[in-house]
């Protein structure tokens, strides 16, 4: 006997139900990078095992690259998301935070001297101190935007301003050296293990994410307030409480960056740390579909889209893309990229191809007739 097939979901309907996913855009961008590499240079796939300067086998190659350094930009995609979701704006001043986050990792390591031949203080304390000198940061981001009503951008131009300079008076304008070796794992790789570091913190940041979001209501209040404040506060929330929580969450986000900038050279350059890396942090966000204006929310998609971002950026490197012309590239293509993303023309990809399954079937039973 023949099977039936009349509920079976054709290839235009399977592609349209993808194609009003909002995963659906960070997934096409990977996928159009990849094959363009492929066909342009096969060789930026290729990943070899090397030596390196610790004397440990290590994976080297592009896609690597892309899990080292796109990771840092994940987790800080992860708080960003949240700002943006319950603020309906933006903070610009992260890499200005990541700076002093940074100093005061390398402060409480290094202590009076600079360049001590031994740690003043365990690692772990140095990152939960400027965890909390993080968090305190997003904590007055917090204040500004929910206590006074200021637009998040505005609020965090402060900081974003000042925060080199905070960061370099930490160190009293020193640039601090760490010599302990252990202190470059967290930038770069534990011996006898391959792959990055940074890779699986992040991993481990992203899935901390899912279990608070799937066993509170963190998510659900946050988009609650983004989509409408006053309705939320009819329904018992605190919209003011709940965007200073996401600011504060940003701050801890701040701190696992700033541990990973800091250990990948046991050192800080004040005016160089973290550079635009907001702004790469924001485009994530909005490639993942997410409404800048605020509201709903996929972490998933924030975090695919800061590996898409680096992974455009680390394509524009290998194809000797000046420096300052990068931004400009990236800026074309993230563009494009966003504009594709946004829900009014995901919703007509969407009616494209129900309309194109319908002309489909209609040619199918004019046929049969």
């Amino acid at each position: 006997m023949q099977k039936n097939n009349t509920n079976r979901p054709t290839m235009n309907q399977v592609v349209g139900r993808i194609a009003g996913k909002q995963i659906f855009i960070p997934i096409a961008a990977l996928l159009l990078l990849a094959i363009f590499n492929l066909i342009v240079d096969p060789s930026f796939f290729k990943i070899s095992m090397d030596v390196n300067s610790a004397g440990s086998h290590v994976l080297s190659g592009y896609l690597i690259t892309i899990l080292d350094y796109g990771s840092e930009l994940a987790i800080l995609a992860i708080g960003m998301t949240l700002v943006t979701a319950a603020s309906g704006g933006q903070d610009i001043s992260v890499g200005a935070a990541i700076a002093i986050a940074g100093s005061v990792i390398l402060r409480v390591l290094c202590g009076t001297n600079s360049r001590p031949d031994e740690l003043q203080a365990p690692i772990i304390v140095a990152f939960l101190v400027a965890c909390v000198v993080a968090m305190l940061f997003g904590a007055f981001n917090g204040v500004l935007v929910a206590g006074f009503n200021i637009q998040p951008m505005v609020a965090t131009l402060i900081l974003f301003t000042a925060g080199r300079s905070v960061a370099a008076w930490i160190n009293n304008n020193e640039l601090p050296v760490v010599s302990d070796e252990s202190f470059t794992y967290f930038g770069g790789f534990i011996p006898g293990i391959p792959i990055p570091t940074p890779f699986f913190i992040a991993l481990g940041c992203i899935i901390l994410t899912a279990l608070v979001l799937k066993f509170t209501n963190l998510g659900l209040y946050t988009q609650a307030v983004g989509i409408n404040a006053s309705s939320s506060r009819l329904n018992g929330l605190n919209p003011a409480f709940i965007k200073f929580l996401s600011f504060v969450i940003l701050g801890l986000c701040v701190a696992v960056a700033a541990l990973i900038k800091v250990s990948r050279i046991s050192s800080i350059n004040y005016s160089v740390i973290a550079k635009d890396i907001e702004m790469d942090a924001i485009l994530a966000v909005a490639l993942g579909g997410n409404a800048l204006s605020g509201g709903k929310f996929n972490m998933t998609a924030s975090v695919l889209g800061a590996y898409v971002i680096q992974f455009l950026t680390t394509t524009l490197y290998k194809f000797n893309v000046k420096s300052d012309a990068l931004s400009a590239y990236k800026a074309i293509v993230v563009i494009v990229l966003v504009v594709i993303s946004a829900p009014a023309v995901r919703d007509k990809m969407s009616s494209a191809f129900k309309k194109m399954t319908v002309k489909k079937k209609e040619v199918g039973s004019y046929g049969n007739d």
